[in-house]
Order: C-alpha cells, then sequence, then structure tokens
C-alpha cells in the first residue's frame, strides 16, 4: 500500500508538473501572438472620465523585446510627443519644451498622458512570461469565447507589483481576452479587456482594448488600431534618443 500512496503522489506530481508547462505555454504563445518580432501600429487611444472624454491618435514602432517607440499625432497640442523604452529605460520627448526628460523606475506605475494606462503598461518592463510561475484554472468563457484561464504569481526576486495576474486566453486562437490584476492585498485593481477580433496580415487579434480600473465609476481607457503589421523592417538605432525629435 505504501508504494502505491507513493506511486500516487508521483502521478499527482507529474500532473501538477505538465499543467504549469501548459500554462506557460499558453502565455507564451498569446504574448508571442500579440507581439511579433517587430511590428508598426496606428492606434487612437480614449480616455473616458464621468465628465468627460479625451482622444489622441499615435503610431508605434516595436522591436522586441527591448525596443518601442510612440509618437502622438492628434490633437495639434500633443502632436510630436514622444514615449521612448530602450531595454528597462523609458524617456518622453516634450516638443513643446525641446526636452528629453527620463522616466525614473520610481514613475513606472504612473498614468501615461493621462490615461488608465501606467508607463509600465505601455512598454511592458515586466515580463509575463518570464517574471511569473503560471497555473492552469478552471475553463471558463470571455467575450463568448471558450477560455483558458491562467494565475500568474510573481517569481520570487522578480520586480513586478502585482501579486496576481489572472488572464483568460482564449482556447481558439489564443487570444488574450482579459487580463485582472491584483495588488498586494489580493484586491481587483484593473482589468484589461480585448475586444473586435479582426485579421490584421495573417494574424487575427482583438482590434480594441480597454484598460477598466476596479470601482472607478465608468472611467477606462479604450484603445482601438486600424494598422498592426509585424515583422517590418526596423533597426535598433531607430530607437535613439535623437530620433524622438526626428521621427513622423
Amino acid at each position: 500500500m505504501r508504494h502505491h500512496g507513493i506511486l500516487a503522489c508521483a502521478i499527482l506530481a507529474m500532473a501538477a508538473t505538465v499543467r504549469a508547462q501548459d500554462a506557460g505555454a499558453i502565455v507564451r504563445k498569446a504574448d508571442d501572438l500579440m507581439r511579433g518580432a517587430a511590428s508598426y501600429a496606428e492606434f487612437t487611444m480614449t480616455v473616458v472620465k464621468p465628465s468627460w472624454e479625451r482622444t489622441l491618435a499615435m503610431k508605434a514602432w516595436s522591436l522586441e523585446p527591448e525596443y518601442s517607440l510612440v509618437y502622438v499625432t492628434a490633437p495639434a497640442r500633443d502632436r510630436g510627443t514622444v514615449t521612448l523604452k530602450r531595454g528597462s529605460e523609458v524617456w518622453n520627448w516634450l516638443p513643446a519644451v525641446q526636452k528629453v526628460i527620463k522616466i525614473p523606475p520610481s514613475m513606472m506605475l504612473q498614468p501615461w498622458m493621462g490615461s488608465d494606462f501606467t508607463n509600465d503598461d505601455l512598454v511592458r518592463a515586466s515580463s509575463i512570461v518570464r517574471d511569473y510561475s503560471h497555473t492552469l484554472l478552471a475553463d471558463d468563457t470571455c467575450g463568448g469565447m471558450e477560455c483558458y484561464t491562467v494565475q500568474l504569481i510573481p517569481k520570487p526576486g522578480a520586480g513586478v507589483v502585482w501579486s496576481k495576474v489572472r488572464m483568460w486566453i482564449s482556447k481558439r486562437g489564443l487570444l488574450e481576452l482579459r487580463t485582472d490584476y491584483f495588488d498586494e492585498d489580493g484586491a481587483l485593481v484593473k482589468t484589461f479587456r480585448g475586444s473586435k477580433i479582426r485579421p490584421f496580415g495573417d494574424r487575427t487579434l482583438p482590434s480594441r482594448w480597454e484598460m477598466i480600473p476596479a470601482g472607478a465609476g465608468g472611467d477606462r481607457t479604450v484603445i482601438e488600431y486600424s494598422t498592426l503589421r509585424f515583422d517590418v523592417r526596423l533597426a535598433p538605432d531607430f530607437f535613439s534618443l535623437q530620433n524622438m525629435s526626428r521621427v513622423r
């Protein structure tokens, strides 16, 4: 009987390991689908508050995982504002004062352009693949699609602020449809939702993304992509401090 007990424990341990590997693979594939090696995007970002709304139009270039550059094209008063990520460092170019400002690590969780996205959200300085351990939870549905539910817990020593992240990833297409972020007390802080699924070249992805703060009474930030191209030609020197004032 003792041998049977040992065997049962070994089988359970192996099953848990397989589930963890499966969960990690699901998250990695969903993340890879959204990123691509190099990409170019055009999109609008609308900040919604109970008494007002503000919409900005933007272009973005990314060379994963090290580089990204976001250029504001409208409205006129914000045109030319640039956010640059190189590795774990982030800068803003402010055309009104003709100055580059480096974002210190302490500011990574501050709102970006007055939105519900933080500097860390924008540049994804933390990695949902590398910095977390992954566990499959019970299957669920989201947006009318059957989904894997994956729980992410920070690895020891990982430089992340969330005590827990929960993701809903569609079984068909491995689309990230919802992500919940929890603080150190286990309270929900914000929810990231994807919808309006459409093709972008040879990929099918949500074209609309919402960041919704918990308990904020209608506050949210909506990003809608009109253009999203992957595997474009980009070189690391495009993502330079000097290019921040020249890019169009």
